[in-house]
């Protein structure tokens, strides 16, 4: 039986038990509450118990082990104003019925047709670009993932609409640490800037993917893509009703936003650690130019870009797009020593684990060549988890994988970057791991 109730962590105080305590400074709260208290330390804060747990064998436990203890935490619990019942935030029975619904779509053979997608978005937005020019590369790399994900999920060309997807999904991530706050639920009523903004990016993203609905409803038929796959779906378990229109926005929002955000994301901080590494840059131009000879990528090549793999591996270990897991224990639930009392949240975060020099020596440094096959089998299982665990694992998981690596190399066969002197790089925290001011870059042709 656990001996101690409560672990170790940071006094108590009338301002951290008001005012949701990682809210200013995300990344340093919790570098800093794992650093000063240990692998499992605990914090009293906006109403809620918070429980980090900074290990691998702990995090596996909460994701693999005992998941059947947990539901969503409290991030997902408000993400639900924007995402529904989707496969993010839904539970149970729920999640597991439309997990079984959406699979299909994320199997091997289905994702190797959207290769071509995913080169020829990366070759649209190439082609804007001038020698010589300054762009903001973190805006272009959502720009071409909601392309891809547009075209080859939903069978939609919606790149004409990056610019407005972009500010509206930035208007509801703005708002995210307020939603941590105890009393949101009155608050979000106010008539605040921030709210306002909100509510009407909610709108606008709504009648985007309502709009795609009501066009295939309009037009039956499958196209091979996601949608068709929603809409045309009939769950056995009940009775063989297919999904309303609620039912497929919410599965449509989920994918759409995290099926852009995240990977545009992992795309942005690569340029980003790229340009400052001009050894390691010069090695993946190599790679690419010595298997690509100049032409396209396609699927056949990604076994043969080793090293391009290692450098997308190392990018998300550093800046993992989604690098914070929130849980809410069911029952109380023992760690060590401890007991986590029902209702709490365990946080688990790959950004700290990925950290660790325990696990990765020099962890600051980005070193892709560390990615040796020897290494990767000395590393206990969730020491490296940027897709999450589990029956949650990311179900988009292959697909990204596969973006990431035509799009970075197609790119990679003609540009390099240079950061923007003085440009402020500033990580944002929120659900995914942003670049707050982008990532503005001057673009030279090679």
């Amino acid at each position: 039986m656990p001996t101690v109730v409560v672990p170790p962590g940071p006094p108590r105080s009338l301002r951290t038990t008001l005012i949701y305590g990682p809210g200013r400074d995300p990344l340093g709260f919790f570098t800093d509450l794992a650093r000063t208290y240990g692998d499992v330390s605990y914090v009293r804060t906006a109403g809620e118990r918070l429980f980090l747990l900074n290990h691998p064998r702990l995090a596996k436990d909460v994701l693999v082990t005992n998941q059947r203890f947990f539901h969503k935490g409290r991030g997902l619990e408000r993400a639900k104003r924007l995402l529904g019942e989707g496969l993010l935030t839904s539970e149970e029975a729920v999640h597991r019925r439309q997990r079984r619904l959406l699979q299909p779509a994320f199997h091997r053979d289905r994702i190797a047709t959207y290769a071509s997608v995913m080169t020829a978005f990366a070759d649209r937005i190439q082609s804007r670009w001038t020698d010589g020019a300054t762009i903001d590369v973190a805006e272009d790399m959502m720009r071409l993932t909601l392309g891809v994900v547009g075209k080859a999920l939903f069978d939609a060309d919606v790149e004409s609409q990056a610019r407005s997807v972009g500010l509206a999904l930035t208007a509801v991530l703005d708002s995210f640490w307020i939603t941590m706050l105890p009393f949101f639920d009155a608050l979000e009523h106010l008539p605040l800037p921030v709210f306002r903004r909100s509510r009407i990016a909610r709108a606008e993203l709504d009648a985007i993917i309502y709009g795609m609905i009501e066009e295939r409803r309009r037009s039956p038929g499958d196209r091979g893509d996601l949608l068709s796959m929603l809409l045309m779906a009939q769950d056995e378990e009940a009775g063989g009703a297919g999904m309303s229109n609620q039912q497929v926005r919410d599965e449509a929002m989920t994918i759409f936003l995290a099926g852009h955000e995240t990977t545009a994301n992992a795309l942005s901080w690569t340029w980003f650690l790229l340009s400052g590494a001009p050894h390691v840059e010069a090695r993946l131009h190599e790679e690419v130019d010595r298997v690509l000879g100049g032409r396209s990528p396609t699927l056949d090549d990604l076994p043969n870009l080793v090293f391009m793999e290692q450098v997308m591996t190392e990018s998300m270990r550093l800046y993992p797009p989604a690098w914070i897991i929130g849980r809410r224990a069911i029952h109380d639930y023992p760690v060590d020593d401890y007991v986590v009392p029902a209702r709490s949240i365990v946080i688990v975060s790959p950004y700290l684990t990925h950290h660790d020099e325990r696990f990765f020596p020099e962890p600051d440094r980005f070193v892709p060549e560390r990615w040796t096959p020897e290494f990767k089998a000395s590393l206990p299982p969730f020491a490296y988890f940027p897709f999450g665990g589990g029956a949650r694992r990311c179900i988009g998981e292959s697909f990204a994988w596969m973006e990431l690596a035509l799009a970075a190399s197609r790119i990679a066969q003609r540009w390099r970057f240079s950061l923007v002197p003085n440009h402020p790089v500033v990580p944002q925290p929120v659900v995914t791991l942003r670049l707050k001011h982008g990532l503005r870059v001057v673009a030279t042709k090679r």
